[in-house]
């Protein structure tokens, strides 16, 4: 399920076509699985320079406190983040399982920690979208977990969805922050 209307990308692609071909996950029937649509006023080398820090999810993601990565920032390697509290969590240990920079695609799967969250992956794609006349960026997040007893599918979606719109809505507020002091290059260390 795409939570947002179809719009036609610059290339003729459908954000349901990308989700197709990008957002492919094997759902088992005790879990859940949604994607989620954010456009973002901010060309896609910015947008993707965000997203594709496994090492650094805290700079737009507002629930992670610290993060500590461990290895060489490629697919296998872990990180090890603080949640803040407020979250039924402390800490989410998880790996990056995919990291195309010639597609945009960013994918991870936790593996441990103190939360409900049992056999949950993502996959987040970036894709460039004319705005307002302008290069914007089109990011599609997907997911799928278990759901945990005591819940039904509905509650550990709606869940998982809240944290993934409290997610891209402060992705798309850094990132657009960054490009309107022109900041319109990839950035390495902020």
């Amino acid at each position: 399920m795409v939570t947002n209307d179809y719009v036609t990308i610059a290339n003729g692609m459908m954000e349901d076509e990308f989700v197709k071909r990008h957002h492919k996950h094997d759902v088992k029937e005790h879990q859940c699985s949604s994607s989620l649509v954010k456009h973002i006023k901010a060309p896609v080398p910015l947008v993707w320079s965000l997203v594709r820090r496994f090492d650094q999810p805290q700079k737009y993601k507002p629930f992670v406190s610290r993060c500590i990565a461990q290895g060489d920032l490629q697919i296998g390697s872990v990180r090890e983040g603080n949640v803040k509290s407020g979250l039924p969590a402390t800490t989410s240990t998880e790996r990056l399982e995919l990291l195309d920079d010639d597609e945009h695609i960013f994918g991870m799967k936790i593996v441990g920690g103190d939360h409900r969250l049992k056999n949950y992956s993502s996959i987040v794609t970036v894709h460039p979208k004319v705005i307002d006349g302008r290069p914007g960026t089109l990011v599609i997040e997907s997911f799928v977990v278990d759901v945990p007893d005591g819940n039904t599918k509905d509650e550990t979606c709606y869940f998982v969805e809240a944290l993934i719109k409290c997610n891209l809505k402060s992705l798309a507020d850094v990132s657009e922050r960054l490009a309107v002091q022109d900041r319109t290059e990839p950035i390495d260390r902020m």
